[in-house]
Order: C-alpha cells, then structure tokens, then sequence
C-alpha cells in the first residue's frame, strides 16, 4: 500500500493557498492579454499614422515636420494616429494598449505622447507617457481636447483639429514653441519600470508552472498539457523586430517606453 501525505498539513495548506491565487491570477490576465493580442492595431509607419485617411498629404506632411522636430529637439516622441474602428474597445484602454504596443517615448524616460482619432465612433485621446505626466496633465490634455480638437471635429475640419490640437500638445510641452528649448524631466514619483522589466518573465512562469502541474494530474487519463500562452507586458511590442523598441515599422520605431494611463479622452 503507498504511503500517504500527512492530512491537513501547514506546508500543504500553504501551497494549496498559493496555488489557488495562481490560478485566480492566471484566470483574470489571461483573457485580458488574449483581448489585447487580438485586437488588429495598425503599424507604427511614421509619427503620422492615419489608417482613417482624414489627412490630406500636405496637412500629413506639415505635422510629420513637426513632430520630427519636437523629437530632435527635446527627445519627446509625439505619434498622431486615426484609426478605421476601435474594434468594440473604449477608446481608454485602446489608446493605452496601441501606445504600449508601440512602445513610444525613450525607455528610460517614458516621454512619448499618443493622438488618437476614432471618428467612425467619434471619439478622440490623449494619451501621455509615464515621464509626461507632470507636464502634460490629464486636466491640459482634456482642455486642449475640449478647446482645441473637439470643436472643429465638429465642423467636419479633421485636418484643422489634429494640427491645432498637436499644437497647443507641443506649445504645453515647451517653453518656447519656436525653440522647443524645454526638455521635459521624468516625475520624481515616477514609477520604478524595474518591475515592468521581469513582469512578463514572472507570468510566463506562472503559466508554465500550472500548465505543468495540469498536465500531470491530467496525464493518467490521457489528457496533455494546454497551449503555451504568452502574456506581453508593459513596454513588450508584438510587432516589428519583436524587441522593446517597438519594432522596425519602415525605418520609425517607438524607442520601448510605455503608459499608465495618462491623458484625458473626448468626443465630439
């Protein structure tokens, strides 16, 4: 007769305790990173994405300067985008999601900022990297939104509210919008992305872990193993080169910073 474990044993106890707050966590994080896996988000082709084609070429052209000279002259990655649909999303987590899967900004300083236009569901974000979020406040982003953007949306003027908006981001961002001589400072209350770093190492291992353990239970019965799931996490891009500088997207790439969250949404 095999022997048998100890009933009821603190050690056993302890790791059945463990074990089930693995699965809880696995069970919450796992669909939502599937969502975000699925959801069809448009290349990073330029800082001037517009999958929705309201731009004409030359107001495109204008703002592509721009941007391109906020980034050589403060370090600050600025992307305007429009997209065809939201895919069933709130425009909130989209915009955090496409931002992450970029992986806008510096790494280290996490100073990119997103424009985002849904006008199929009319509605618009600004979403601001974590080293922003001093400067470009959620109350700022949201007036420049109300003040700026949502009026001429309107009016049916998209080419005027991307550039004013884009504007009145970049006026916010610098002391002096013709010499763009302020460069922006990560928040001292910044959070540590040390953890960010190993974030998707822990939860892969976790998947792995009760996989493993699935699949022994299971294997008597003749049942393996489920699929490998993968879970990106923050500053993670699953497009491009598959790195953390969000990809080769025709010679434009995010430079691996992320988002909390930041910014404020409208719509018109």
């Amino acid at each position: 007769m095999p022997p048998t474990l100890a009933p009821n044993s603190r050690g056993t106890s302890a790791f059945r305790l463990w074990l089930i707050a693995a699965l809880t966590l696995s069970l919450v994080l796992v669909p939502l990173a599937l969502r975000a896996d699925a959801t069809d988000f448009p290349a990073l082709t330029g800082r001037v994405v517009d999958q929705a084609n309201l731009l004409p070429p030359d107001a495109k052209q204008a703002l592509e300067t721009k941007l391109a000279d906020l980034e050589h002259k403060s370090g600050i990655q600025f992307v305007v985008a429009t997209v065809a649909s939201l895919q069933g999303e709130e425009i909130e987590p989209y915009a955090n999601q496409l931002f992450r899967h970029w992986a806008l900004g510096e790494k280290t300083k996490n100073n990119g900022v997103l424009l985002l236009v849904a006008p199929k569901e009319k509605k618009v974000r600004i979403e601001v990297g974590y080293g922003l979020e001093g400067t470009l406040t959620d109350a700022l982003s949201k007036i420049v939104i109300v003040n700026a953007i949502a009026p001429r949306f309107k009016a049916g003027d998209f080419a005027g509210g991307i550039t004013r908006g884009v504007d009145d981001v970049i006026t916010i961002l610098t002391t002096d919008s013709s010499e763009w001589t302020k460069k922006p400072q990560v928040r001292p209350d910044q959070p540590d992305n040390s953890f960010d770093a190993i974030l998707p190492f822990l939860i892969v291992a976790l998947v792995i872990f009760i996989l493993w353990r699935a699949s022994r239970g299971g294997g008597r019965r003749g049942g393996g193993g489920g699929p490998f799931v993968f879970l990106p996490g923050p500053g993670w891009s699953s497009g491009g080169s598959g790195g953390f500088s969000g990809g080769d997207f025709g010679g434009f790439s995010g430079g691996g910073g992320s988002s909390g969250g930041g910014g404020a949404s409208g719509d018109w």
